[in-house]
């Protein structure tokens, strides 16, 4: 089965990247382009590395925040609000 050159639409869901980086982890360097200085730069270089672990271990960065807000919250969820409740 020959592929058709015209169908570029193919690799439209591809993730986008820059070299082996995925490109949310390239949003620091964008900071560090409009303030360069040196702990800006180290700021963008762990946000890079904590973003490159992140991809690593299969986890965007909408499911890390809701596993970190899940494990802040705990495993008790309260189905009433706090003003209906009965005081003891």
């Amino acid at each position: 089965m020959a592929l058709n050159p015209n169908a570029h639409w193919r690799d439209s869901a591809r993730p986008v990247r820059f070299f082996f980086v995925d490109y949310r982890a390239m949003f620091p360097l964008v900071v560090v382009m409009f303030v360069p200085r040196f702990w800006t730069i180290g700021l963008a270089v762990v946000g890079i590395i904590f973003f490159m672990v992140l991809e690593r271990y299969g986890f965007t960065v909408k499911v890390f925040m809701r596993l970190f807000q899940g494990f802040f919250a705990g495993p008790i969820k309260v189905a009433r609000p706090w003003w209906y409740r009965t005081r003891t």
